[in-house]
């Protein structure tokens, strides 16, 4: 009886023999091509080892033989060599459909609710501030990711048969390009969060249109370069399959070490940004009376802060966390063969409403935006009062060439200086 050891992707795709057994999927290991009378060994597959106690759980093996009526069943049964007893054998497929379900709900949820805030936020100029254009910013790298991550499960898991082993067209590496392009955008665009926001509280004086390139240039640019540097390394060194599995652990720090650096300086920022604001709270030159009052750019452009709004801290250090993404750090340094199943439901489960968080907290509860559709909705019903009543007061006005426009324009002209005539009047009077 001759054994086998797995065999690489690119191993895999080779021809098939004169005579046997050709290469096989079977959805979950990749079988290579054997003669007849030949029995093929393989480990089991890894995500078996994400249900068994890591202590406890040591890999075993499943075999075919290969005959001249082709690859029989395995044997022993996957459920047998790769699982305990009491582990169902439909455990680990509910499981990861669980989880694409939540996460699929998740960025399909944060992209709505994000499209509709950079429409909010692109409509009216009053809230075209420094602050905003980095809210907006993040809010397009957040529906990027959302878009890659269902351009991603499209071509990878179209088919619940899909040949993962086999998968290793241009297309399909292009897409996991992009993937880790808009999630490493998206993590530096929440360290620029992070990074504005202290840089407010610590300097003075803060020239925010000259830095705001600057922060074009790190959050679009350095993923940017990275991805660029991570796609060479995977071409000439660890060049299988479509790129999805990160074998390589040299290589895939090229990514993963800008996204631990962004966690753990913006967890720094954090805890910087919540003392400065304690200080600042207890400072005896702020505290007091009317006149005492911090005013500090968080949420929208102008908001205030006195010494009496300690419940205000509270609510504020809650709403940094999805802001600059402080969640992260409870996987970010722990190894990543530790609690897969925690991992997985955490940073795709509810991570992916990340996005929804930060639209519905500085975009729709935003105070200044709030404030903004209520006045162009009340401007709007005016105009639209107004231009019913002169078009029925005064139908042959309506029937001239003078439209609704000109006569609103000539009736709030009057009106303006009606009120200045009186306030020139009242003048000397007081």
């Amino acid at each position: 009886m001759l054994l086998f050891k797995p065999m690489s992707d690119s191993l895999c795709l080779s021809s098939c023999l004169s005579s046997g057994c050709p290469w096989m999927w079977d959805n979950l290991t990749c079988w290579q091509p054997a003669r007849i009378g030949e029995v093929v060994e393989v480990k089991c597959p890894e995500l078996f080892s994400q249900f068994m106690s890591e202590e406890d759980y040591e890999l075993g093996t499943v075999s075919r033989n290969c005959t001249m009526f082709g690859w029989s069943e395995t044997f022993p049964h996957y459920i047998d060599a790769c699982l305990y007893e009491e582990t169902g054998s439909n455990h680990t497929d509910t499981y990861y459909a669980s989880v694409k379900a939540l996460y699929t709900v998740g960025y399909s949820t944060s992209l709505v609710s994000l499209t509709m805030a950079m429409v909010i936020l692109c409509r009216f100029r009053k809230l075209h501030c420094t602050r905003n254009f980095i809210h907006m910013n993040l809010f397009v790298s957040f529906i990027l990711r959302a878009i890659s991550v269902f351009i991603k499960d499209g071509v990878l898991y179209a088919k619940e048969d899909s040949e993962h082993c086999f998968i290793h067209t241009v297309e399909c590496r292009a897409v996991m390009i992009f993937f880790h392009y808009c999630v490493l955008s998206n993590y530096f665009w929440l360290f620029i969060e992070g990074l504005y926001l202290f840089t407010l509280l610590v300097e003075t004086f803060f020239p925010e249109k000259r830095y705001f390139y600057w922060y074009i240039i790190i959050g679009w640019g350095t993923p940017t370069v990275c991805v660029t540097i991570w796609a060479v390394l995977r071409l000439h060194f660890d060049d299988v399959g479509c790129w999805d599995m990160n074998d390589n652990a040299a290589i895939w720090w090229v990514i993963k070490g800008p996204v631990l650096a962004s966690i753990m300086i913006n967890f720094v920022l954090f805890v910087g940004i919540i003392i400065i604001l304690v200080q600042k709270l207890q400072s005896p030159d702020i505290g007091g009376n009317e006149s005492s009052i911090y005013l500090i750019k968080f949420g929208s452009c102008l908001k205030a802060f006195n010494q009496k709004s300690a419940k205000r801290l509270a609510r504020s250090t809650l709403l940094l966390i999805p802001l600059f993404g402080i969640h992260y750090t409870v996987f970010a340094f722990s190894p990543e063969n530790v609690s897969k199943k925690e991992r997985l439901v955490f940073e795709l489960g509810l991570g992916s409403f990340q996005g929804f968080v930060v639209a519905v907290l500085y975009c729709f509860l935003n105070g200044e935006v709030q404030s903004e559709i209520k006045r162009k909705w009340r401007s709007w019903t005016v105009n639209r009062y107004f231009a019913v009543d002169l078009k029925h007061r005064h139908p042959s006005l309506a029937s001239s060439g003078v439209n609704g426009g000109t006569q609103l324009s000539i009736l709030s002209k009057s009106s303006s200086q009606i009120r200045m005539s009186s306030l020139q009047a009242e003048t000397p009077a007081t």
